[in-house]
């Protein structure tokens, strides 16, 4: 089963760039300081990277959330409010640790994206980001060129994507599977929600039985919103989100905005 576009759309959001996970031990956990490189002659100590998060134990480095906002360039769907933000991108980061741990402990690892799908996916991708136009992303040379503008390799986009649809699948299966949409829910939503819009227009609606598979998709999409956001805020409760810089984000047990 492969996630509909609808989910894939709403995870955007949140999911997109998934950082290794570094499992640390209480004691280094708890040692935060930044790492730096010896000091130059007569200088001061150079931060090379440095500890912005703890969750359960897995750290989340400074270098992670400047390569989330630099994946953020290429995110189709780019709905998010603060997408190239140290907030925005700690908060997406934290929220998909989360997630990987729990795949690691149900050993969902094994989720199979396929190569091929991975360069599907890309090559969509190329095709419909709005700032790969003046580039010409579709083209090896104009491809090429966007990623070296904002610092960024093949072999990272594509590590991150096999990442990312992954993640989703993983999403799709445990949510989707549980969900049913009604005929009457469909036909509630072709009235109130699709016929208004094409009234106003002053259109005649599509036949509902032409675009009662697209209502069903978005009517998952619903649920599996509701589902997942709920899921994470469990998650955030029930285990540790420690963000040490509040330019960063919150902490576990403080009010935070979802996108």
């Amino acid at each position: 089963m492969k996630p509909g576009p609808i989910i894939a759309v709403f995870m955007a959001a949140i999911l997109f760039g998934v950082p290794a996970l570094r499992a640390q031990t209480a004691q280094a956990a708890a040692a935060v300081t930044p790492t730096t490189a010896p000091p130059p002659p007569g200088g001061k100590p150079v931060v090379l990277d440095r500890v912005v998060g703890v969750i359960n134990g897995d750290v989340i480095l400074q270098s992670d959330v400047d390569e989330e906002i630099r994946f953020a360039r290429i995110e189709p769907f780019a709905i998010a409010r603060d997408l190239d933000t140290p907030k925005g991108a700690s908060r997406r980061l934290a929220n998909r640790t989360l997630i990987l741990q729990q795949m690691r402990a149900q050993n969902q690892f094994g989720i199979n994206v396929s190569d091929e799908d991975v360069q599907k996916a890309i090559m969509d991708m190329r095709q419909h980001l709005p700032e790969c136009r003046k580039y010409n992303c579709p083209t090896e040379e104009g491809w090429k060129a966007f990623l070296g503008a904002h610092g960024l390799t093949e072999k990272q986009v594509f590590t991150h994507w096999k990442q990312r649809l992954e993640i989703l699948k993983f999403i799709d299966l445990r949510f989707r599977s549980g969900i049913r949409i009604s005929n009457q829910e469909i036909d509630d939503y072709y009235r109130k929600s699709i016929v208004p819009v094409y009234q106003r227009q002053n259109q005649k609606p599509p036949p509902l039985d032409q675009i009662s598979q697209r209502i069903q998709e978005v009517l998952l999409q619903q649920h599996v919103n509701g589902l997942l956001q709920d899921w994470l805020k469990t998650l955030r409760q029930e285990g540790s989100v420690q963000i040490l810089d509040p330019a960063y984000g919150e902490s576990s047990g403080q009010t935070e905005d979802e996108d």
